[in-house]
């Protein structure tokens, strides 16, 4: 689809508040950084968003909506649950991890308490998304025999099993800044986690 004029200017004008708001946040960053760099009058700034606030949340829901297409794509057609965790695994722990991920995060906590409906949905489209993708993965696997678990805990476990997978790296990765994790170190993480919750479900491949 070919962009308008409008529509460029307004995208571009989004591409420099998500560049400064990732970076700063919402108090760190000035509508001034963002018209600058987005290299359009303020006049035209305002017309497309009246308020650094609306401007914010409009970065803000942008990313939910990456973040779900993101999740959306993890879904494999595996067949069997530890070849469709391991995949999840790597895929959803790769992009927590990254510089996005990371940043995305820690701008929602930072502003949780200004913008609460913000961080109910990037809850709802990440984590809770998520975990009603493992969920049904778990289901379908005490359906197949694979697992011994009741229907009404695949919820549960499969909030268990993001916890695992998060665990220190995540904590690290978002409190020291110039840390990186490797594919490497993912993967052995990944199989790691996955080893030691399938021993708790008394997983047997069928």
């Amino acid at each position: 689809m070919t962009l308008t004029k409008s529509n460029e200017k307004d995208q571009k004008i989004l591409d420099a508040a998500t560049k400064f708001f990732l970076i700063h946040g919402f108090s760190g960053t000035t509508t001034d950084m963002i018209q600058k760099e987005a290299g359009v009058s303020k006049a035209t700034m305002y017309a497309c968003y009246k308020n650094k606030e609306i401007m914010f949340a409009a970065v803000i829901e942008q990313q939910c909506s990456n973040i779900q297409d993101k999740i959306i794509s993890i879904e494999t057609k595996a067949s069997n649950l530890r070849l469709a965790l391991t995949e999840i695994g790597k895929v959803y722990l790769g992009y927590l991890l990254s510089p996005q991920g990371l940043a995305v995060f820690r701008v929602c906590i930072a502003e949780a308490i200004r913008f609460p409906e913000l961080s109910e949905k990037f809850f709802q489209v990440g984590p809770q998304r998520m975990a009603n993708i493992i969920a049904s993965y778990l289901d379908k696997a005490i359906q197949k025999g694979e697992i011994t678990l009741t229907p009404n805990k695949s919820e549960m476990m499969a909030n268990i099993f993001l916890g695992l997978l998060r665990s220190e790296a995540h904590l690290k990765c978002l409190t020291h800044p110039n840390y990186t994790i490797s594919e490497a170190e993912i993967a052995v993480w990944v199989n790691y986690v996955i080893e030691l919750f399938l021993r708790n479900i008394n997983y047997q491949e069928v």
